[in-house]
């Protein structure tokens, strides 16, 4: 009895073994379909509203209707983007561990960085971080103005467009030198008069351990940090940005996460370690462009800041 009773759990366990193996990707599946098809309706219904308040916002380009306007797309933006974080809540059990909200504070204007390693990585930002603090605002390409729906939509919200010259281009034209400065700078004009968090990723794209070998970057799971768009940023604020928010995600895996593991339930569990940076007060005047001392001391803050981060993360497999 005691034999047959052993054999029939072994055969219960083999089957559940083989359930699980089969039901789980179907499962994924699943819920990725209707999460993708709930972040479609998602776009779909709040545009409306969204739209209607950047059209008035052109129709009525005065200071004090341009506020009003800008206000009222960025509650809808704030919508949209809360209306993402119910999706992919709905479809996953993620175990979340988020430390550190208690630096962040609604009328607060923060200078934000995080490590970057999927398109999960913005979603999760805006569902931890924007229930507490001012909508993120991130920094994009100026081409990236003619994007079809999402370029009115950035521009709408007033996030900073930078227009980057490479180093060839500024040789034959060297009257451009210093122009994306000057437009960055009038750019971050805008944020002085209300809260922000002007949002950048300073490795400024994805980690992969190919990057990572291709760049000898001597973090284990970051990539170098470009250090020059922060001190722009903290050089075009002055005092109206006081600190930085560093954020490390981490996502407990050894394998490239990607947005569709967030949509479809296949993270179990994401830490979000928050920690507020006060910026010294002498870099709101450095000049990171023809000052070498400074710019060696800025980098060697990033840095120290890179490798606090390097070590919450280093458990993961390289």
């Amino acid at each position: 009895m005691q034999m047959k009773t052993f054999q029939f759990l072994c055969w219960m366990l083999l089957f559940d073994d083989i359930t699980q193996t089969l039901l789980k990707p179907m499962l994924y599946k699943l819920k990725g379909s209707v999460a993708l098809l709930l972040a479609v309706l998602n776009v779909l219904i709040m545009a409306v509203p969204f739209f209607s308040a950047v059209l008035l916002k052109i129709l009525f380009p005065f200071a004090s209707t341009r506020r009003f306007f800008t206000g009222l797309v960025t509650l809808f933006a704030r919508q949209y983007n809360r209306n993402n974080g119910l999706i992919f809540g709905m479809m996953s059990q993620i175990h979340w561990v988020v430390e550190g909200l208690q630096h962040l504070e609604k009328d607060g204007s923060y200078l934000v960085v995080a490590n970057h390693q999927s398109w999960a990585d913005i979603p999760i930002l805006q569902s931890v971080i924007e229930p507490h603090a001012p909508l993120l605002k991130f920094f994009i390409k100026k081409e990236l103005i003619w994007v079809p729906v999402l370029g009115a939509a950035w521009w709408a919200l007033d996030f900073p467009f930078m227009k980057r010259y490479s180093r060839e281009f500024l040789e034959k034209h060297p009257e451009k030198r210093g122009e994306d400065v000057r437009e960055t700078k009038k750019m971050c004009e805008r944020f002085k008069d209300s809260p922000v968090s002007v949002m950048s990723f300073l490795e400024g794209t994805r980690f992969t351990p190919r990057k990572k070998e291709a760049q000898q970057s001597p973090y284990k799971r970051l990539l170098k940090p470009k250090v020059g768009g922060v001190a722009l940023v903290i050089n075009s604020m002055g005092d109206s940005i006081k600190t930085m928010i560093d954020v490390t995600i981490n996502y407990h895996s050894d394998h490239e996460v990607t947005i569709w593991h967030l949509f479809s339930g296949q993270l179990k569990q994401i830490t979000v370690d928050i920690r507020a940076i006060p910026i010294p007060e002498h870099f709101a005047i450095g000049d990171y462009e023809n000052d070498p001392v400074f710019r060696k001391e800025i980098q060697g803050w990033i840095g120290q800041v890179w490798s606090d981060k390097d070590q919450k993360l280093a458990p993961q497999a390289a």
